[in-house]
């Protein structure tokens, strides 16, 4: 169970306290966390989720809090921070800073079809447009430079054909760093996955796990979502899917052409990016109840997007 910081009932009421939501009926840890502590909390007034924050810089809070404030004053699903009576979003809870956020309605999708793809296109495209012209500036802890530091890290743990597959990513990234940080920007979700969304049927209901958010090539979040969304079993691209998926995206914000050009690169960056950090976890983690991602889908992925023949539509 994916819960790092357990929590009893007693603590739990002294917190949920000043928000004035009425008694605390019941609360569960979530298990599909990977990173923070998750909690379902049923109160009189409601269902709510609180995260316990256990990763990344503590200062960056404010950055998540603003930015979700931003996309719910634009009727965007996402679950913003509530405050307490006195107005406070950020507290302390066991130790570790804590948020507590609406529940949204809805399950993460286990098999997308295309309808999916083009409401999760949707949203992202809203995401960028509510935020290019006022980006929230924050360097992602996992960017172009990282992958270059934690893919020659982990180069000599790994077998012939896996570092001669990373060895030409890592080359990949060098050669274009300053192309693909010309892209561009807004504020990205870089996390968008299906188990990050909440779907009444084919209805969008909710995008979860903002924090790793940042600010960067609006390409880049097209390319984390699409790898996900848009794969088959075997890795490739699901053509139908992805042609939905890119179509409903550039009805709202049309592409570049230096956006065009980098598109093959940006999905195997974006491969690149979650197969390292699978990998880190997997060692991380070994023999812990969490819940460990396959690092060897990503791999899988990498070596599919070697021959990229999905262009994106309507370059300008």
């Amino acid at each position: 169970m994916s819960v790092f910081t357990p929590l009893t009932r007693p603590e739990l009421e002294t917190f949920l306290a000043p928000y004035g939501l009425g008694r605390l009926l019941d609360f569960q840890g979530i298990a599909a966390g990977t990173e923070n502590s998750n909690f379902f909390i049923s109160l009189e007034q409601g269902e709510f989720v609180l995260t316990l924050v256990e990763r990344g810089p503590i200062q960056d809070l404010p950055f998540f809090i603003e930015l979700l404030d931003v996309l719910h004053e634009a009727d965007l699903p996402v679950p913003y921070a509530l405050r307490t009576t006195d107005g406070v979003a950020l507290r302390e809870l066991a130790g570790k800073p804590a948020l507590l956020q609406p529940r949204l309605a809805g399950k993460h999708p286990k098999a997308p079809n295309a309808r999916h793809c083009e409401q999760i296109a949707e949203f992202m495209a809203h995401l960028h447009l509510a935020t290019r012209d006022k980006v929230l500036e924050r360097k992602t802890d996992r960017g172009l430079d990282w992958m270059l530091e934690a893919g020659n890290e982990l180069m000599d743990r790994l077998n012939a054909d896996q570092q001669a597959l990373l060895k030409g990513s890592l080359d990949e990234i060098a050669a274009n760093h300053a192309r693909i940080m010309a892209l561009p920007r807004a504020n990205v979700h870089a996390d968008l996955f299906r188990d990050n969304t909440m779907f009444e049927g084919t209805h969008l209901t909710g995008v979860i796990d903002f924090y790793n958010a940042c600010s960067g090539p609006m390409l880049y979040d097209l390319a984390i979502s699409l790898n996900d969304w848009c794969s088959d079993e075997a890795g490739r691209i699901d053509e139908q899917l992805a042609r939905a998926f890119l179509g409903a995206y550039a009805a709202l914000r049309p592409f570049t052409a230096a956006e065009a050009e980098l598109w093959p690169v940006m999905l195997r960056v974006a491969c690149v990016r979650f197969w390292l950090s699978r990998l880190i976890a997997a060692e991380a983690f070994a023999g812990m109840d969490v819940l460990i991602h396959d690092p060897a889908e990503f791999e899988v992925r990498l070596k599919a997007r070697q021959d990229v023949s999905l262009a994106l539509p309507f370059a300008l």
